[in-house]
């Protein structure tokens, strides 16, 4: 009898002492981010050798179409989500203000660049996207050195914008060109046969497909097609647009600490090192852009960054994309 007692005392012990490593291994984290799934699907695969407990899933698409998966999902009562990450900011400063970010201080914050004002830990930039021209060098001999060098007849009708309804760095970067140059820059391209395409991957592919001549291109999109041989090439106007992409943590998630290990792991020097061999600039100065990239320096390019009012280009955005729609329609 005093055997079997033993034993059994012995099998719960033993259960109870496996209960945290269950618990461990049950982790999960869901991730909805508007990055290309090679640079999250690498950064999943080193995290999981970090953190072997946790289940990194993630969802990749377009902001506009996960803003509104977010807005549904609020509707029903759960955002599936933990984490969310995407390159338009002024969706990260509604969702604060809806109270539904929850504010978390990096453990390595004083090794990142801050392009963000007013920060408190709601989002933390992730990475310095920046947008250029791409063109099509069998097409094109002589390089557009401006912002205004595509409204020229060697681009007519063969310019490209992606859609700011369904790109997030589109929108940022239409409302800060509408801002710099205004609404009569765009006029000027659309007189000149521009075109508004879908997302910021797909004018990319038209320009080198040679369906369009240029179009203007998000860094890391670009430099990938070049990397796998595309006649492409990326060129910065002295005002550069450099676009942040900030990450956040859902307030009530259930996996929120796993979430915060996230966080500090895509911004660490291993999780950035990951982010600037994708051809894009991180936020750590001890980070260095493979060289192939031409890519110019943080410094450089937050010295020549158009100035961006968050707040005031969030309250605009509707406007804002039926504006550019209607000249793009004419």
């Amino acid at each position: 009898m005093r055997l079997k007692k033993l034993i059994s005392l012995c099998a719960i012990s033993t259960l109870v002492g496996l209960l945290p490593f269950a618990a461990a291994a049950e982790q999960k984290l869901f991730v909805y981010t508007s990055m290309k799934e090679s640079m999250i699907g690498d950064l999943k695969i080193a995290f999981a050798k970090k953190h072997a407990d946790i289940k990194l899933d993630f969802q990749s698409a377009g902001a506009g179409k996960l803003m509104a998966k977010i807005a549904a999902e609020r509707e029903s009562g759960k955002i599936m989500a933990d984490v969310l990450w995407t390159s338009e900011v002024p969706d990260f400063y509604q969702l604060k203000a809806q109270g539904l970010l929850q504010p978390y201080m990096p453990t390595e914050l004083k090794q990142l660049l801050n392009p963000l004002p007013d920060y408190d830990g709601s989002f933390t930039a992730v990475r310095l996207g920046t947008l250029g021209i791409a063109y099509n060098t069998r097409l094109i001999k002589e390089a557009p050195k401006t912002w205004t060098d595509v409204q020229k007849p060697a681009f007519k009708g063969a310019y490209g914008i992606a859609n700011p309804a369904l790109s997030g760095t589109a929108y940022m970067s239409v409302a800060v060109l509408s801002k710099a140059f205004g609404w009569g820059y765009f006029e000027a391209l659309r007189a000149n046969g521009a075109k508004m395409g879908k997302g910021s991957g797909q004018v990319v592919d038209d320009t080198a497909s040679g369906d369009l001549l240029a179009s203007l291109a998000v860094d890391y999109i670009t430099l990938d097609k070049v990397d796998k041989g595309a006649t492409l090439a990326l060129v910065y106007p002295p005002e550069m647009l450099v676009i942040p992409s900030p990450v956040a943590i859902f307030r009530n998630s259930p996996n929120a600490e796993a979430a915060k290990k996230f966080v500090d792991f895509v911004l660490s020097k291993d999780g950035q090192t990951i982010i600037a061999n994708e051809g894009t600039l991180p936020v750590r100065g001890d980070v260095v852009v493979p060289a192939r990239y031409k890519l110019p320096t943080v410094a450089d390019a937050m010295k020549r960054a158009m100035k961006i009012d968050y707040q005031q280009i969030m309250s605009e955005k509707e406007a804002t994309i039926k504006k550019l729609t209607d000249i793009m329609q004419k």
